[in-house]
């Protein structure tokens, strides 16, 4: 299998982004498994770098096309001088990550790399620059692949959360939680089990929206009317789904183990608990896409900014992933490209019937 491109977003250029890209990257034994391309600025690089690494080295380039396979690859998304203010959420800083993004998800749409990791952006350094009404990158991401829909995936090596709402108000999570809307969100969490994690028959687990799922109606309805009913469908497709269950007892009693994939109603029913148990190590992937994007667990961490102590294990891991997801979707798409299907019976010799097994196009 060929080595992959994986693109890097530089995110917010005043956060801890480009010091765990370098702290990432600056291991040599990268460069066997993908060719990094960080969509950014050589000059902002060359700032962080003189704090972390001085002698981290990369390869200035026009396009993912001129990237070199055996260097870390620098796209310069601008040639303006900027001005970093280290720890600080500006429009300066808002606008950069939105341009290095912009151009980072362009070349992903394109084909020209094979996965996205995006480092941490600011919500609020984003508003400040104007011009992008999204919540988060998963939405813009999302819209930009032109996809219906697609789910937020907490993943570390023993949990995968996926959620039914993002970033969204808790006051409007019961009013976007409906049977259409877990249905579609539990295809694609199967779907990407199988896909990009390699799992034939993935078990998952679904929580409720209410406190003890909702006790029998009486604490809430949408367990019954809504989520329930949702399971129930996804069941009679032969989908291995169990639930809702109550999410304090869920976690608490380690019940979220026995189960390859949860569905979380919404962020911090997910994340908080993903958090607890992973935080560090964990990722979050854009599940449901064309194409593959990652990212870390956390922010920018502006409170750590110029102190070289942020610790790249949750962009390495994001990398990581990205690369892994790759792979594992590739041998997907390969081994079913041309499925086997029972088609018809055909007699043997001895008057024994076999199964005669035709490509599903025959």
């Amino acid at each position: 299998m060929r080595k992959p491109k994986i693109g890097i977003s530089i995110g917010d250029i005043n956060g801890i982004g480009p010091e765990v890209i370098i702290k990432t990257l600056r291991d040599e034994r990268l460069l066997d498994q993908c060719t990094p391309i960080i969509y950014g600025s050589s000059k902002v690089i060359s700032y962080h770098k003189n704090i972390v690494d001085p002698n981290f080295h990369f390869f200035s380039c026009r396009d993912a096309e001129q990237a070199s396979s055996d260097k870390v690859n620098v796209i310069n998304c601008w040639q303006d001088t900027v001005n970093i203010e280290m720890g600080k959420a500006t429009a300066e800083s808002g606008q950069y990550a939105a341009i290095a993004l912009e151009l980072a998800v362009n070349d992903l749409k394109d084909g020209h790399i094979d996965a996205l990791v995006t480092a941490p952006i600011n919500k609020h350094a984003m508003q400040l620059a104007g011009g992008f009404p999204f919540p988060g990158h998963t939405e813009y991401i999302t819209q930009r692949l032109e996809a219906k829909q697609s789910l937020m995936f907490m993943v570390s090596d023993t949990l995968r959360v996926g959620l039914v709402t993002n970033h969204v108000p808790l006051s409007e999570v019961a009013h976007q939680v409906t049977k259409q809307l877990v249905s579609d969100k539990l295809h694609i969490l199967e779907s990407t089990l199988k896909m990009d994690f390699g799992l034939e028959r993935p078990t998952i687990a679904v929580l409720g929206l209410n406190p003890h799922a909702g006790d029998g109606g009486l604490l809430g309805e949408a367990e019954e009317k809504i989520i329930r009913p949702a399971i129930v469908e996804a069941k009679k497709k032969g989908m291995l789904v169990v639930g809702p269950f109550p999410a304090d007892g869920f976690f608490g009693s380690e019940q979220y183990r026995k189960f390859d994939g949860i569905l979380a109603m919404y962020h911090d029913q997910g994340l908080i608990p993903f958090k607890l148990l992973s935080f560090g190590q964990g990722v979050n992937y854009t599940a449901g896409l064309s194409a593959i994007r990652t990212s870390p667990d956390h922010g920018t961490a502006y409170d750590l900014v110029g102190k070289d102590e942020a610790n790249p294990a949750s962009f390495r891991q994001a990398l990581y992933q990205a690369i892994d997801i790759f792979r594992s979707r590739h041998d997907y798409l390969e081994m079913h490209a041309n499925p086997l299907v029972i088609k018809e019976k055909r007699q043997m010799t001895d008057g024994e019937e076999e199964d005669e097994i035709l490509p599903e196009d025959a």
